[in-house]
C-alpha cells in the first residue's frame, strides 16, 4: 500500500512538473510570436511612415519656403514632397529647414541664435537658425508618433562626385563618379571653375564653364593654366547619366584664418548673412576682410549660369565686431530655384579665399540625418525609397524602432 502511494506520488509530480514545462515552453512561443507580430507591426509602420513624409508637402504646402513658425504650431503638418510634383520629388527647401542631428550647433553673438550645423568640410557650410528648423519633437507630434515610435530620417545623394588634386602647378584635378556601388562610365561631367584674384578692394574673380566626359572607370583629369599651390579656387561638377545626377566640389585657398561664413537669415525673405569667422568659429589674428558674393543656378542643359544678387551688399568689408555697421552684412537671394551662393573673400593680395553655400539642400548634394540615433535599440526596422530634389538623385532612409521595449521572457 505504502509503495503504491509513492508511485502515485512520483507520477503526479511528474505530471505537474511535465505541465509546468509545457506551459513555459508554450508561453515562450506564444511571446515569441506575439514579438514576431509586433516586430511586422513596426516594419509596416516604417513603410507607411516613410511614403507619408515623401509624398505629402506638408501643411502649408510652401512650408520649406516661408516663414511659419516651426517651433510652435505654424506647421500643421510634415511631409518633404515639393509641393509642385507629384511621387517621389522632394522640396530641396524642406530638407534644408531639418535640423541636423550630426554637426554640433553653432552660435553668433551678434544675432543672439543658435543655427543648426551641417559642413561638409571647410568652405562648405549650411548654417540654419533654430527657429527657422524643425526640430525632432515638432515633427513626431505632426506624425502622431511621439510618445509611441523613434525614428530617425536620411537623406544621401546616390552618385558620389569625389574631386583629388593630381598635380598642382599646372593645376590638374581628377574627378570620380560612383554611383551605387559602381563606377559611372561615360557619364557626361559639366563644371564650374573659379579663381579668385586678389587685386583690388574687393576680390575679383573669373568664372571658366565647359564639360567633359568620364572614362570606364568613371574618371576624368581636368586641367587648368594656374597655380594650384598659390591661387584659391573653386570646382563644381555635375555628373549626369541615364537620368541620374550628382554633384561635387573642391576648394583649395592661400588663407583660411579669416574667412567669411554665410548663414541663413529668412527663408521668405530668402536672407543671408555673411559674417565674420572669428564671431562664428573663434580663431587667432582677427583681421578685416572684403568680400565679392555670386549666386549660380544650374540650367536645364546643365552648366551654371550666375544670377545678379539684388543687394547692394554683394560686395563689402567685414570685421570681427569692433565696428557694428561691418560686424556683418545680409544680402537677399534673387530666387527661390536652388543654386550656389558662392562667396570670394580676401585679407591681402595673396591671402584670399572662397566659401559655398547651397540654396537648397540640392544644388550641393548636401546629405541630411534628420532625428534620433537607433543604436542599442531592441529591434529597429528600415526601409528605402529612391527619389529626386530639384533633379539631383537621392535615396532617402527610415529607420523606426518602438518606445516599448518589449522582448522575450524565457
Amino acid at each position: 500500500m505504502a509503495g503504491s502511494t509513492i508511485d502515485h506520488l512520483v507520477s503526479l509530480m511528474v505530471f505537474l512538473g511535465a505541465i509546468v514545462l509545457f506551459i513555459g515552453l508554450f508561453n515562450q512561443t506564444i511571446q515569441t510570436a506575439i514579438l514576431y507580430q509586433r516586430h511586422r507591426a513596426v516594419a509596416t509602420k516604417c513603410s507607411d511612415l516613410l511614403d507619408n513624409m515623401l509624398l505629402n508637402p506638408g501643411a502649408p504646402l510652401d512650408w520649406g519656403k516661408s516663414n511659419c513658425t516651426l517651433t510652435g504650431f505654424g506647421l500643421q503638418g510634415f511631409g518633404l514632397q515639393d509641393p509642385e510634383f507629384t511621387q517621389y520629388r522632394l522640396s530641396p527647401f524642406s530638407i534644408m529647414r531639418l535640423m541636423s542631428s550630426t554637426g554640433s550647433p553653432v552660435y553668433y553673438s551678434k544675432t543672439g541664435l543658435t543655427y543648426s550645423n551641417i559642413t561638409m568640410g571647410f568652405g562648405d557650410f549650411l548654417l540654419v537658425p533654430y527657429i527657422e528648423a524643425i526640430n525632432y519633437s515638432t515633427a513626431a507630434r505632426l506624425l502622431g508618433t511621439n510618445g509611441t515610435y523613434g525614428f530617425q530620417l536620411t537623406i544621401t545623394p546616390i552618385i558620389t562626385v569625389s574631386i583629388s588634386e593630381v598635380q598642382p602647378n599646372p593645376l590638374i584635378l581628377a574627378v570620380n563618379v560612383i554611383g551605387a556601388g559602381f563606377p559611372l562610365s561615360n557619364a557626361n561631367i559639366s563644371y564650374c571653375f573659379l579663381t579668385v584674384e586678389g587685386q583690388g578692394t574687393y576680390p575679383a574673380y573669373t568664372i571658366e564653364y565647359d564639360t567633359a566626359y568620364t572614362d570606364d572607370k568613371g574618371s576624368v583629369p581636368l586641367s587648368f593654366p594656374v597655380d594650384g599651390t598659390s591661387e584659391s579656387y573653386a570646382l563644381i561638377v555635375y555628373a549626369h547619366l541615364c537620368g541620374l545626377i550628382g554633384v561635387g566640389y573642391h576648394e583649395h585657398v592661400t588663407h583660411d584664418e579669416n574667412y567669411v561664413v554665410p548663414l541663413i537669415a529668412g527663408f521668405g525673405e530668402r536672407r543671408v548673412i555673411i559674417a565674420h569667422s572669428y564671431d562664428v568659429h573663434g580663431g587667432g589674428n582677427p583681421a578685416e576682410i572684403s568680400y565679392n558674393a555670386t549666386f549660380v543656378l544650374l540650367t536645364e542643359d546643365f552648366t551654371l549660369r550666375e544670377m545678379p544678387l539684388n543687394s547692394e551688399n554683394s560686395t563689402g568689408k567685414i570685421n570681427f565686431g569692433q565696428e557694428p555697421s561691418h560686424a556683418y552684412k545680409e544680402i537677399t537671394i534673387p530666387t527661390y530655384t536652388p543654386g550656389i551662393l558662392i562667396i570670394t573673400y580676401r585679407k591681402s593680395a595673396q591671402d584670399t579665399g572662397v566659401v559655398l553655400m547651397p540654396w537648397g539642400i540640392s544644388s550641393m548634394a548636401f546629405p541630411v540625418t534628420f532625428g534620433e540615433e537607433p543604436l542599442h535599440k531592441e529591434w529597429v526596422a528600415t526601409d528605402i525609397r529612391q527619389a529626386i530634389v530639384n533633379k539631383i538623385a537621392y535615396q532617402a532612409k527610415l529607420a523606426l524602432w518602438s518606445l516599448q521595449g518589449y522582448q522575450v521572457i524565457g
